[in-house]
């Protein structure tokens, strides 16, 4: 843990390490979680030019609010941010700064504009619902393994094609906002669920123009709209007991915040979600090259070995 930043014995982070074990007492997984927030902050600002020590208030706002723009919920923002008050006070405290840049913070307002983050024990639930024996169960199943593995959203799953899959590669082709493509790693797991819902697929007659489309209705033989995904999500949710605000977007909220708390860096979170556009010829180039997939197989729940 905190492998980016600096703890040699006299450093302020293994200050700060000794700190938390023996003057507060904390359990090792807490002083683990306090540090890997103040190396999210490093990462940020070492991105930025600028020294752990030398931040400022408005450094500071600028990484809150990169959290915000990836979708982490203000819960754990707020989190995040008590532990950076942790930090910067216990380096006042001992005299490695003269002013406490997080003093003057806000911290972030738990409201509702927000989805629910869901817990992977939740995410589960919501996938044991799904009725198999149904003709779209298996579609449902892949469907929603891929809004949380890749983040995607609705409207990306919808546009998803056949040509966009690089299932062998582990690695599927997202057009997002604006046009914009990116890559995005795939969990082993959405590929059996996709590779079992296409024996359901290539049974349905598909309306011409619509072939390349990943996820058809089978009453409508063409793409699910993104209407459709929201209902069937809906209920879902209340069959599986969850009392939650789920959309489909809670699962790209989910995502971003188990990467998050997982360890992943933000810029690989922000990668994910989409800001990169990729010719198709660059394809197999971007696979050989990215770290994206390493990160996503070390720190996403779907990719741990259980």
């Amino acid at each position: 843990m905190a492998k980016d930043i600096d703890i040699n014995a006299k450093s302020p982070v293994m200050r700060y390490r000794v700190y938390l074990k023996l003057e507060k007492s904390l359990q090792p997984n807490t002083v683990e979680a306090y540090l890997g927030d103040v190396e999210k902050l490093s990462i940020f600002l070492k991105d930025n030019g600028v020294e752990l020590l030398a931040a400022t208030i408005d450094d500071l706002a600028a990484f809150l609010a990169s959290l915000t723009d990836i979708g982490i919920h203000a819960r754990s923002r707020a989190r995040i941010l008590s532990s950076l008050r942790s930090f910067y006070g216990f380096l006042k405290l001992d005299g490695f700064i003269d002013k406490d840049p997080t003093e003057l913070l806000e911290s972030p307002k738990i409201g509702m504009h927000l989805p629910d983050v869901l817990t992977l024990h939740e995410i589960d639930d919501v996938i044991n619902a799904i009725d198999l024996s149904k003709k779209e169960g298996q579609r449902n199943r892949a469907m929603i393994e891929l809004l949380y593995s890749c983040g995607l959203r609705v409207s990306e799953l919808c546009a998803l094609k056949m040509s966009d899959l690089y299932l062998q590669e582990q690695f599927i082709r997202v057009t997002g906002k604006g046009d914009k493509q990116r890559l995005v790693p795939i969990s082993s797991r959405a590929v059996a669920e996709l590779e079992a819902y296409f024996a359901d697929r290539n049974r349905i007659p598909i309306k011409p123009g619509y072939e390349d489309y990943v996820f058809i209705s089978e009453r409508l033989k063409k793409p699910l709209s993104r209407i459709m995904v929201f209902h069937f999500i809906k209920q879902l949710v209340l069959d599986a007991g969850i009392k939650k605000n789920v959309s489909p977007h809670t699962f790209r909220h989910s995502f971003a915040t188990h990467l998050l708390e997982g360890g992943a860096g933000l810029r690989v979170i922000q990668a994910m979600l989409g800001h990169e556009s990729i010719a198709t010829t660059e394809i197999y180039a971007h696979i050989d090259s990215t770290r994206l997939r390493e990160e996503i197989i070390e720190h996403h729940p779907r990719n741990r070995k259980m």
